[in-house]
Protein backbone atom coordinates (compact mmCIF):
# COMPACT_ATOMS: atom_id res chain seq x y z
CA UNK A 1 0.00 0.00 0.00
CA UNK A 2 1.31 3.46 -0.90
CA UNK A 3 2.21 5.77 2.08
CA UNK A 4 -0.55 8.22 1.14
CA UNK A 5 -3.12 5.46 1.31
CA UNK A 6 -1.87 4.34 4.71
CA UNK A 7 -2.40 7.82 6.13
CA UNK A 8 -6.02 7.73 5.03
CA UNK A 9 -6.61 4.62 7.10
CA UNK A 10 -5.67 6.30 10.35
CA UNK A 11 -8.50 7.22 12.66
CA UNK A 12 -9.29 10.86 13.36
CA UNK A 13 -7.66 11.02 16.78
CA UNK A 14 -4.40 9.56 15.54
CA UNK A 15 -4.35 11.89 12.55
CA UNK A 16 -4.89 14.95 14.73
CA UNK A 17 -2.13 13.86 17.09
CA UNK A 18 0.31 13.41 14.21
CA UNK A 19 -0.60 16.80 12.78
CA UNK A 20 0.00 18.50 16.12
CA UNK A 21 3.29 16.69 16.69
CA UNK A 22 4.55 17.54 13.22
CA UNK A 23 3.53 21.16 13.62
CA UNK A 24 5.27 21.48 16.97
CA UNK A 25 8.46 19.91 15.64
CA UNK A 26 8.57 22.39 12.75
CA UNK A 27 8.47 25.48 14.95
CA UNK A 28 11.43 26.29 17.22
CA UNK A 29 9.25 28.22 19.67
CA UNK A 30 7.28 25.08 20.41
CA UNK A 31 9.96 22.45 19.90
CA UNK A 32 12.27 24.16 22.37
CA UNK A 33 9.57 24.94 24.92
CA UNK A 34 10.23 23.23 28.25
CA UNK A 35 7.65 20.94 29.77
CA UNK A 36 5.75 22.14 32.81
CA UNK A 37 8.46 22.38 35.47
CA UNK A 38 6.28 21.10 38.29
CA UNK A 39 5.17 17.93 36.50
CA UNK A 40 6.00 14.96 38.73
CA UNK A 41 6.65 11.45 37.45
CA UNK A 42 3.46 10.33 39.16
CA UNK A 43 1.26 13.39 39.58
CA UNK A 44 -0.10 13.97 43.05
CA UNK A 45 -3.69 14.98 43.55
CA UNK A 46 -4.50 18.64 43.87
CA UNK A 47 -5.40 20.29 47.11
CA UNK A 48 -6.95 23.77 47.06
CA UNK A 49 -3.59 25.16 48.19
CA UNK A 50 -1.39 23.38 45.65
CA UNK A 51 -3.81 24.20 42.85
CA UNK A 52 -3.90 27.87 43.80
CA UNK A 53 -0.09 27.97 43.90
CA UNK A 54 0.27 26.19 40.55
CA UNK A 55 -2.09 28.62 38.82
CA UNK A 56 -0.42 31.61 40.47
CA UNK A 57 2.97 30.37 39.23
CA UNK A 58 1.86 30.52 35.59
CA UNK A 59 2.94 33.62 33.67
CA UNK A 60 0.38 36.23 32.66
CA UNK A 61 -1.51 35.10 29.58
CA UNK A 62 -1.76 37.09 26.37
CA UNK A 63 -4.86 36.46 24.25
CA UNK A 64 -3.22 37.51 20.98
CA UNK A 65 -0.32 35.12 21.57
CA UNK A 66 -2.87 32.49 22.58
CA UNK A 67 -4.53 32.80 19.17
CA UNK A 68 -1.19 31.85 17.61
CA UNK A 69 -0.88 28.82 19.89
CA UNK A 70 -4.47 27.87 19.03
CA UNK A 71 -3.68 28.08 15.30
CA UNK A 72 -0.27 26.39 15.47
CA UNK A 73 -1.53 23.36 17.36
CA UNK A 74 -4.61 23.02 15.12
CA UNK A 75 -6.93 23.39 18.14
CA UNK A 76 -9.68 24.54 15.75
CA UNK A 77 -9.93 21.03 14.27
CA UNK A 78 -11.71 19.97 17.48
CA UNK A 79 -12.68 23.20 19.25
CA UNK A 80 -13.46 25.47 16.31
CA UNK A 81 -11.79 28.72 15.13
CA UNK A 82 -13.00 30.69 18.17
CA UNK A 83 -13.51 27.90 20.66
CA UNK A 84 -16.97 26.77 19.52
CA UNK A 85 -16.61 23.07 18.72
CA UNK A 86 -17.85 22.09 15.24
CA UNK A 87 -19.09 18.69 16.43
CA UNK A 88 -20.76 17.29 19.54
CA UNK A 89 -17.66 15.32 20.50
CA UNK A 90 -15.67 18.18 22.04
CA UNK A 91 -16.38 20.93 24.57
CA UNK A 92 -16.87 24.55 23.62
CA UNK A 93 -14.03 26.63 25.06
CA UNK A 94 -15.28 30.07 24.05
CA UNK A 95 -15.87 32.20 27.14
CA UNK A 96 -14.25 29.65 29.43
CA UNK A 97 -12.45 30.96 32.52
CA UNK A 98 -8.71 31.15 31.93
CA UNK A 99 -7.94 29.55 35.29
CA UNK A 100 -10.11 26.55 34.43
CA UNK A 101 -8.57 26.05 30.99
CA UNK A 102 -5.09 26.34 32.46
CA UNK A 103 -5.91 23.77 35.15
CA UNK A 104 -7.23 21.35 32.55
CA UNK A 105 -4.03 21.66 30.52
CA UNK A 106 -1.94 21.01 33.64
CA UNK A 107 -4.16 18.03 34.44
CA UNK A 108 -3.78 16.62 30.94
CA UNK A 109 -0.05 17.30 31.04
CA UNK A 110 0.49 15.43 34.30
CA UNK A 111 -2.13 12.72 33.58
CA UNK A 112 -4.39 13.77 36.42
CA UNK A 113 -7.10 13.70 33.80
CA UNK A 114 -6.96 10.68 31.51
CA UNK A 115 -10.48 9.29 31.36
CA UNK A 116 -10.53 8.18 27.73
CA UNK A 117 -9.14 8.48 24.21
CA UNK A 118 -10.01 12.17 23.99
CA UNK A 119 -8.06 12.85 27.16
CA UNK A 120 -5.13 10.80 25.87
CA UNK A 121 -5.02 12.97 22.75
CA UNK A 122 -5.09 16.11 24.91
CA UNK A 123 -2.21 14.73 26.99
CA UNK A 124 -0.10 14.33 23.84
CA UNK A 125 -0.75 17.97 22.99
CA UNK A 126 -0.36 19.37 26.52
CA UNK A 127 3.09 17.86 27.10
CA UNK A 128 4.41 19.92 24.18
CA UNK A 129 3.27 23.19 25.72
CA UNK A 130 5.23 25.56 27.92
CA UNK A 131 3.64 27.35 30.90
CA UNK A 132 3.53 30.55 28.82
CA UNK A 133 1.69 28.82 25.98
CA UNK A 134 -0.83 27.33 28.42
CA UNK A 135 -1.46 30.76 29.95
CA UNK A 136 -1.76 32.38 26.52
CA UNK A 137 -4.23 29.92 25.00
CA UNK A 138 -6.32 30.05 28.19
CA UNK A 139 -6.44 33.85 27.87
CA UNK A 140 -7.49 33.55 24.21
CA UNK A 141 -10.49 31.36 24.98
CA UNK A 142 -11.59 33.51 27.91
CA UNK A 143 -12.11 36.60 25.74
CA UNK A 144 -14.25 34.77 23.15
CA UNK A 145 -18.03 35.17 23.31
CA UNK A 146 -19.98 32.29 24.88
CA UNK A 147 -21.70 30.17 22.21
CA UNK A 148 -25.26 31.03 21.20
CA UNK A 149 -27.27 28.84 18.87
CA UNK A 150 -24.47 26.31 18.39
CA UNK A 151 -26.84 23.90 16.65
CA UNK A 152 -26.17 20.94 18.94
CA UNK A 153 -29.28 18.88 19.78
CA UNK A 154 -30.59 19.20 23.32
CA UNK A 155 -31.25 16.08 25.41
CA UNK A 156 -34.92 15.13 25.59
CA UNK A 157 -34.98 14.43 29.31
CA UNK A 158 -37.96 12.55 30.68
CA UNK A 159 -38.20 13.84 34.22
CA UNK A 160 -38.70 11.23 36.93
CA UNK A 161 -41.26 11.95 39.68
CA UNK A 162 -38.54 12.76 42.23
CA UNK A 163 -36.49 14.95 39.92
CA UNK A 164 -35.78 18.53 40.98
CA UNK A 165 -36.12 21.08 38.15
CA UNK A 166 -32.87 22.39 36.70
CA UNK A 167 -33.65 25.98 37.68
CA UNK A 168 -34.07 24.87 41.30
CA UNK A 169 -30.85 22.86 41.27
CA UNK A 170 -29.00 25.86 39.88
CA UNK A 171 -30.42 28.45 42.27
CA UNK A 172 -31.22 26.52 45.46
CA UNK A 173 -29.81 23.02 45.18
CA UNK A 174 -31.45 20.20 47.09
CA UNK A 175 -30.91 20.04 50.84
CA UNK A 176 -32.42 16.57 51.13
CA UNK A 177 -29.54 15.18 49.06
CA UNK A 178 -26.92 17.65 50.28
CA UNK A 179 -26.66 19.15 46.79
CA UNK A 180 -25.40 22.71 46.85
CA UNK A 181 -26.70 25.21 44.25
CA UNK A 182 -24.77 25.07 40.98
CA UNK A 183 -24.64 28.87 41.01
CA UNK A 184 -22.65 28.92 44.24
CA UNK A 185 -19.58 27.80 42.27
CA UNK A 186 -20.41 28.35 38.60
CA UNK A 187 -22.10 31.75 38.90
CA UNK A 188 -25.70 32.88 38.59
CA UNK A 189 -25.45 33.08 34.78
CA UNK A 190 -22.99 30.22 34.34
CA UNK A 191 -20.04 32.57 34.05
CA UNK A 192 -17.74 30.43 36.20
CA UNK A 193 -15.98 31.12 39.46
CA UNK A 194 -12.58 30.79 41.05
CA UNK A 195 -9.92 28.18 40.28
CA UNK A 196 -11.60 25.06 38.89
CA UNK A 197 -15.20 26.36 38.79
CA UNK A 198 -15.79 26.36 35.04
CA UNK A 199 -18.03 28.60 32.96
CA UNK A 200 -21.04 26.55 31.84
CA UNK A 201 -23.07 29.02 29.78
CA UNK A 202 -23.47 27.75 26.22
CA UNK A 203 -21.63 24.49 26.82
CA UNK A 204 -22.11 21.59 24.42
CA UNK A 205 -24.85 19.55 26.15
CA UNK A 206 -23.48 16.17 25.05
CA UNK A 207 -20.12 17.04 26.56
CA UNK A 208 -21.83 18.30 29.72
CA UNK A 209 -23.71 15.01 30.15
CA UNK A 210 -20.62 12.92 29.45
CA UNK A 211 -18.58 14.93 31.95
CA UNK A 212 -21.17 14.57 34.70
CA UNK A 213 -21.45 10.82 34.11
CA UNK A 214 -17.65 10.53 34.21
CA UNK A 215 -17.61 12.28 37.58
CA UNK A 216 -20.54 10.19 38.75
CA UNK A 217 -18.91 6.90 37.81
CA UNK A 218 -15.39 7.81 38.92
CA UNK A 219 -13.80 7.80 35.45
CA UNK A 220 -12.92 11.45 36.01
CA UNK A 221 -11.52 12.43 39.38
CA UNK A 222 -9.39 15.53 38.90
CA UNK A 223 -11.58 17.79 41.07
CA UNK A 224 -9.39 18.90 43.95
CA UNK A 225 -11.89 18.49 46.80
CA UNK A 226 -14.21 15.99 45.08
CA UNK A 227 -16.88 18.65 44.83
CA UNK A 228 -18.11 17.68 41.37
CA UNK A 229 -17.82 13.98 42.12
CA UNK A 230 -20.02 14.36 45.19
CA UNK A 231 -22.47 16.63 43.38
CA UNK A 232 -22.86 14.38 40.32
CA UNK A 233 -23.23 11.21 42.37
CA UNK A 234 -26.59 12.33 43.76
CA UNK A 235 -28.17 13.39 40.48
CA UNK A 236 -30.38 11.26 38.24
CA UNK A 237 -29.58 10.89 34.56
CA UNK A 238 -32.64 12.94 33.65
CA UNK A 239 -31.59 15.74 36.03
CA UNK A 240 -28.15 15.81 34.42
CA UNK A 241 -29.74 16.06 30.98
CA UNK A 242 -32.04 18.84 32.15
CA UNK A 243 -29.05 20.77 33.50
CA UNK A 244 -27.20 20.23 30.22
CA UNK A 245 -30.06 21.85 28.30
CA UNK A 246 -30.41 24.66 30.85
CA UNK A 247 -26.76 25.68 30.53
CA UNK A 248 -26.59 25.13 26.76
CA UNK A 249 -29.43 27.63 26.29
CA UNK A 250 -28.33 30.04 29.01
CA UNK A 251 -26.52 32.61 26.80
CA UNK A 252 -29.76 33.13 24.86
CA UNK A 253 -32.24 32.99 27.73
CA UNK A 254 -30.18 35.17 30.07
CA UNK A 255 -28.35 37.39 27.60
CA UNK A 256 -24.84 36.15 28.41
CA UNK A 257 -22.22 37.25 25.87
Amino acid sequence: MRPAMKILTLNRATTLALICLASAASLPTLASAPAHDAAPAAATKWTPGTLRNALAALPKGNAEAGKKVHDTLFCASCHGPTGVAPTQNWPHLAGQKAAYTAKMMLDYQDKRRLEGKRAELMHDIAVMMSPQQIADVAAFYEVQAAPTGDGTPRPQANAAPKDVPATTLVRRGDKTRLITPCASCHGVVGQGGKLEASALAGQNPLYFVRTMLDFQGGARHNDSVKGMSSFAKNLSRSEIEALATYYADLPVTRGVR
